[in-house]
């Protein structure tokens, strides 16, 4: 992997809420990494070579509840584009492109959908759409432990904070293929996984409770160019999720992954940024 000093600091809201935020410092092209869950916010290391390459500067913060960030409780997926806003202007960044991965590839379309003038593409990879969409089995195709987890958010915070009480971690819910990239160019998922859950589990309760109720903002209007980027053999978030969310964002791009699976579509995702860098720019 591509050594980069990754630069660290606290933004803080007017209320005293604070972002703990990273910034890779150089690169002509601001790009907000949205993570997933349960990580912390540093940008994603496999595909630093790329970015020096595309100029690319990543700038990435820790969701509220993870890391060095204060917890948000009843936060919604597009609460992220006021943090996005205010990283953003602590950095002086005007305009800058969006990428997020799982649960931050929603947050990533939420940030695009809320901050219309300032966003300038998206890339989205193995996505969940809105809960409830039209037209969408939403928990069709999910691992059991997957279901279990996102139904006992449902069911509301008592019975998410029981479920992560007594939850293991299951294997199952990824294929082959993702086995192999967390033992190869995608073990850096230890890196941002083990401090996430570290402190406990009161990040990932407030993410899977977002995902369930409405997103406070729709993916429809988000006028970027968007990529959505899914395999096929997803146990985490289902490929029906990345189909739905093409067919309603209008300016996006569907590029299936028919053999990939939740962490191996990964694979693609340095092309994806080529697509990022040259979208933005144009």
């Amino acid at each position: 992997m591509q050594n980069v000093r990754v630069g660290e600091r606290t933004v803080e809201s007017s209320d005293g809420r604070r972002l703990h935020v990273y910034d890779t410092g150089t690169g002509d092209l601001p790009v907000l990494w949205q993570h997933g869950t349960p990580n912390v916010g540093l940008p994603p290391e496999p595909l630093f070579a790329a970015s020096a390459r595309l100029g690319i500067r990543w700038v990435s913060y820790d969701r509220p509840g993870y890391g060095g960030s204060s917890p948000v409780p009843g936060r919604t997926v597009a609460s992220a584009a006021g943090d996005a806003r205010r990283v953003a202007d602590a950095l002086g960044l005007g305009r800058f492109a969006v990428m997020g991965h799982s649960g931050g590839a929603s947050h990533a379309l939420a940030c695009a959908a809320v901050l219309r003038e300032r966003v300038l593409g998206v890339v989205a990879v193995s996505g969940p759409a809105p809960f409830g969409a039209g037209g969408l089995d939403w928990f069709a195709g999910m691992a059991p432990s997957c279901r279990a987890s996102l139904t006992a958010a449902a069911a509301g915070r008592a019975a998410k904070e029981r479920h992560e009480a007594e939850a293991e971690y299951d294997p199952e819910m990824f294929t082959p293929a993702d086995h192999a990239a967390l033992a190869g160019d995608w073990s850096w998922f230890d890196k941002v996984v083990r401090p996430a859950v570290a402190a406990g589990p009161g990040g990932l309760v407030d993410d899977d409770l977002a995902y369930v109720r409405p997103w406070g903002c729709d993916p429809a209007s988000v006028t970027a160019p968007v990529l959505i980027l899914h395999g096929g053999q997803d146990r985490v978030v289902p490929s029906a999720h990345g189909q739905w969310l093409a067919s309603h964002c209008p300016s996006a791009e569907l590029r299936p992954r028919p053999a990939d699976g939740h962490i191996s579509v990964l694979a693609g995702a340095e092309d994806a940024l080529e697509w990022l860098a040259g979208r933005a720019r144009a």
